[in-house]
């Protein structure tokens, strides 16, 4: 209890405590102007801006993601000799640091110069401007960290699908059932625990995004790219309105409790444990 009322419990009151006051995280001293910050924030059209981003990126993120991490552990399930070194490259992207992935992944969406508008060219498809693009910047974003979590996706469904009793699927194949009805019927609802597993996990970390935000569009052009969370960074940091911010943190918290909170009760209907 006293490292989880020391790093959690406490920081949590104090920063709501913060959000009730105007410091500056300069000066020693502060206003008490109570929930002010909290509804400048609801009465500000960035806000809603802003939040449509979080969910944008939210959702294009953490679909691929999952389904993108099942379909690879599905293809190399199967495969033991000379599927290792697969496992390894497609899984080495999570465990290399966000900002370096980022820096390399701005070089490939350079407009001029960059792999990815060569590819397209190469399919006769006009380059694209990728970060500098208010329409671009965001999905630009989503592919690369996309790319970074496929292959964690990938280890826990293959750790998942390799529990499953071979004999279902033999038992499958007595009856007559194909291979799409055997994924349907045996192998979804078999792995459906790790499926809710990543979901929540994925949710959070994209409502947290920065590294790559930070890196690649600073959350532009035209504020196209700013979350919730950088503009966490840009009222602390850049403004120093810290009474701000932690409301902002706040918020950010009670929109990840509720979302977390409705995928738990939806997964009664669909998560099977046996």
């Amino acid at each position: 209890m006293i490292p989880l009322i020391v790093f959690w419990i406490y920081p949590m009151i104090r920063s709501f405590w913060i959000s009730l006051t105007d410091w500056d995280y300069i000066s020693p001293t502060y206003t008490i102007v109570g929930l002010d910050n909290y509804v400048s924030l609801l009465q500000s059209d960035s806000f809603y801006q802003v939040l449509w981003n979080t969910f944008y990126f939210s959702a294009g993120t953490v679909i691929p993601t999952v389904l993108g991490g099942l379909l690879l552990a599905m293809l190399l399930v199967k495969h033991s000799k000379g599927f290792g070194i697969f496992r390894t490259i497609l899984f080495s992207p999570w465990v290399t640091p966000t900002v370096a992935v980022s820096i390399v992944w701005s070089w490939i969406f350079e407009p001029e110069a960059g792999l990815a508008n060569w590819l397209l060219s190469i399919f006769q498809v006009e380059g694209l401007p990728w970060t500098s693009s208010q329409t671009w910047a965001m999905p630009a974003i989503i592919i690369v960290t996309v790319w970074k979590g496929l292959g964690w996706s990938m280890i826990f469904y293959l750790n998942a699908l390799k529990k499953i009793p071979v004999s279902l699927y033999e038992a499958a194949s007595v009856d007559g059932a194909s291979h799409f009805k055997k994924f349907l019927h045996i192998s979804i609802p078999l792995v459906s625990p790790t499926t809710f597993f990543l979901i929540v996990v994925s949710t959070v970390e994209a409502l947290q995004a920065y590294d790559q935000i930070q890196v690649m569009t600073q959350g532009g052009p035209a504020g196209s790219t700013r979350t919730l969370l950088y503009m966490y960074y840009q009222f602390a940091f850049e403004e120093f309105n810290m009474g701000k911010a932690t409301a902002l943190a706040t918020v950010l918290v009670v929109i990840t409790v509720i979302l977390s909170l409705i995928q738990f009760v939806l997964a009664k209907k669909w998560v099977h444990y046996q």
